[in-house]
């Protein structure tokens, strides 16, 4: 038995300038850091562009699939600004000004001495029943409905969303990291290291080759949420690396002596 808690979540995030290469996404790497600082494992992500079926079918297989989910880009005063569209229709509600959300902005663009214009009234609209996410930036809210988190996509005002949102969450066991450096390659590792990942399934073991100069090395990353179990899989991969290096030393006296 175990007391292990696992939360999950996945990130859609949207907008036509992602896909074009236009922009480059900052929003992901902020959020999987969050995430996994909080004990919420992000388990997919997805870019789709500004377009209301990709958007309500990506939400729709996602927000069934897993606990939480975060989207970014695409509430803003533009007209390929639909975002909001998308998710009421993904809930099958409409899609309405928010009163409280009028007032905020209607407020803040009193006090700059700028019109309230139609397009700025835009980012007041969100799905019928849907909760503020406060946005201490720049003053127009995210929302929430059910366990869709919708932000926006500049990447100052999501992560400062994404600050308010954390709290609210339900949070798991948290995942232990273990980095070992390996100076083989994975050419070296591959088979004995298979063999490490069968003997230790409560654990993850990736590895991430480098190559410096002209050799290959190897980062060893043990995860798990035991540090039992993590510093026994970290264990037999040090033995790994040891049970190598004796061999190719054994290899090169040898043929030294060939």
């Amino acid at each position: 038995m175990t007391n292990e808690t696992i939360v999950t979540a996945a990130m859609l995030a949207i907008g036509d300038e992602l896909l074009s290469g236009r922009t480059k996404d900052k929003n992901i790497g902020h959020v999987a850091d969050m995430l996994t600082l909080s004990g919420i494992d992000l388990k997919e992500v997805r870019i789709v562009g500004d377009e209301e079926n990709a958007i309500v079918e990506a939400l729709n297989a996602l927000r069934t699939k897993y606990d939480y989910i975060f989207t970014s880009g695409g509430i803003g005063p533009t007209h390929d600004d639909i975002t909001a569209d998308a998710v009421s229709a993904a809930f099958g509600v409409p899609c309405e000004y928010d009163a409280d959300a009028m007032n905020l902005l209607g407020e803040m663009y009193a006090r700059r001495g700028l019109e309230f214009t139609e397009a700025r009234k835009r980012m007041a609209r969100m799905p019928k029943g849907a909760r503020h996410i406060p946005n201490p930036v720049s003053t127009a809210p995210g929302f929430v409905i059910g366990n869709v988190h919708v932000m926006a996509g500049v990447p100052q005002v999501f992560q400062a969303m994404v600050d308010a949102v954390i709290p609210t969450l339900r949070t798991g066991t948290r995942v232990l990291s273990l980095g070992i450096s390996c100076p083989y390659g994975e050419g070296d590792i591959g088979t004995p290291l298979a063999a490490i990942q069968r003997a230790h399934p409560e654990t993850s073991i990736g590895s991430y080759p480098r190559y410096i100069g002209q050799a290959f090395s190897t980062e060893i990353v043990v995860r798990g949420r035991s540090q039992d179990a993590v510093d026994a899989a970290g264990d037999d991969v040090r033995g790994m690396i040891e049970s190598i290096r004796q061999s190719k030393e054994v290899a090169e006296n040898r043929s030294a002596e060939a």
